[in-house]
């Protein structure tokens, strides 16, 4: 029994244990609403041509150049577009079968900046790809936070979002 008694007083002597405990709440909200934006391809300029027993040639007098073509004189801008070069076509052998195709596609010029107004873009029409998206309106967009965690969110207009979230976090040391 002697040799118990000094665990049983260091047992009953046990000082008192201190704990530090740290709350944290974050809450926070955002509410967007989307820009109008516009995306636009413009259609590219080309040129082609093709053929049988046809003789080509470019330009004229003593500028003429035989077995040439034409197409796009990429030296020559207009707004972006290139001027043409033309092609002079004979027949090579005449009375004989020939055939010949020629295409030409203007591009689109060079566009001046686009200005959104209201919400929705004026555009030009254009031979590429235009995609236009109008901005968000605000309509009854709202959203209430409280520091009890509890978010409330009003849909707005289109082109809207909100978001409402508290992370709590309790740490014991």
């Amino acid at each position: 029994m002697k040799k118990l008694l000094p665990f049983i007083f260091a047992l009953s002597a046990a000082t008192p244990s201190y704990a530090e405990i740290t709350a944290k709440y974050v809450t926070s909200a955002q509410i967007s609403i989307d820009s109008p934006y516009v995306i636009t391809n413009a259609a590219p300029s080309s040129y082609s041509i093709s053929g049988n027993n046809v003789t080509t040639s470019t330009g004229t007098g003593d500028s003429l150049v035989t077995n040439a073509i034409g197409g796009l004189n990429l030296g020559s801008l207009s707004s972006g577009v290139p001027a043409v070069v033309n092609t002079n076509k004979t027949v090579t052998t005449a009375g004989s079968a020939f055939s010949f195709s020629e295409s030409y596609q203007a591009g689109d010029s060079t566009q001046s900046a686009i200005t959104p107004s209201s919400g929705i873009a004026t555009l030009p029409v254009l031979g590429g790809q235009t995609t236009v998206i109008s901005g968000g309106t605000a309509g009854s967009l709202a959203l209430t936070s409280l520091s009890s965690g509890i978010h409330t969110c009003t849909a707005g207009g289109s082109g809207t979002s909100c978001i409402g979230s508290t992370t709590v976090s309790i740490e014991i040391d």
